[in-house]
């Protein structure tokens, strides 16, 4: 699966250069999550590697661009990309739309941009957790671009956002970034781990230790795979 060496700056630059131009665009958000469906599914593979941008979310996967070779690389974490978007959109002119998240977490989240951006919010939404009918979805593109937002932040969660921005590239007229619990990192609806835990690449020990029936099958079968796994990559990078 595809990694890219980003910043918040760099990735910023290009949201709002896409958004500018109104081009239809998609940018994944990844961690070892994302990283270990992609390499169980060709389909999610293929989607993220279709992104027009890739981050590293989680700090394993900066040490593992670092240890490949790229030095610079650095984390472009989602609940911090986010802020970092509205207020560059907002000094910009350029409307943002939601898309995702639970009733409660969505009208959290556009009352606290509306206060801290008054007028940003052109669109929010936040669809049922079943698959939408056919006419459902084209009803949601529909409002999506009569609304004109050229920035929209997906969080569906991961597989599902990167899914559901590939199949809808060249749909939906805007720059959509599948930031997953973002919004509920945002609105305090769930706990962020610490700066310390984050900087130390154990965050999805604290995410554990407060969601542990959801998330147990998660880190279990898929933390102990990656290390694995990159361990085989990098001692064959380091023989090449």
């Amino acid at each position: 699966m595809r990694v890219d060496a980003t910043s918040y700056g760099d990735t910023v630059n290009r949201v709002l250069g896409w958004a500018g131009n109104g081009e239809s665009r998609y940018i994944c958000i990844a961690n070892v999550h994302s990283v270990m469906e992609s390499f169980d599914d060709p389909l999610f593979r293929n989607c993220m590697n279709a992104a027009d941008l890739v981050t590293s979310d989680g700090m394993p996967l900066v040490w593992a661009l670092r240890s490949l070779g790229i030095p610079g690389a650095t984390r472009v974490y989602g609940p911090d990309l986010v802020p970092a978007v509205l207020r560059a959109a907002d000094n910009k002119g350029l409307r943002v739309g939601f898309y995702g998240g639970s009733p409660e977490s969505l009208k959290q989240l556009v009352a606290i941009t509306e206060r801290q951006h008054p007028g940003l919010v052109g669109y929010g939404f936040s669809p049922p957790f079943r698959d939408l009918t056919t006419d459902e979805d084209q009803a949601v593109v529909d409002r999506i671009n009569a609304s004109g937002v050229p920035i929209l932040f997906v969080g569906l969660g991961c597989p599902k956002q990167e899914k559901w921005m590939a199949d809808h590239k060249h749909r939906i007229h805007a720059v959509m970034l599948g930031v997953g619990a973002a919004f509920d990192f945002l609105t305090g609806l769930k706990p962020q781990a610490p700066h310390f835990l984050q900087a130390a690449g154990l965050e999805w020990l604290f995410r554990f230790a407060v969601e542990p029936k959801r998330l147990w099958r998660r880190y279990l079968k898929h933390n102990p795979r990656f290390v694995a796994h990159f361990a085989a990559q990098l001692l064959e990078f380091k023989h090449s």
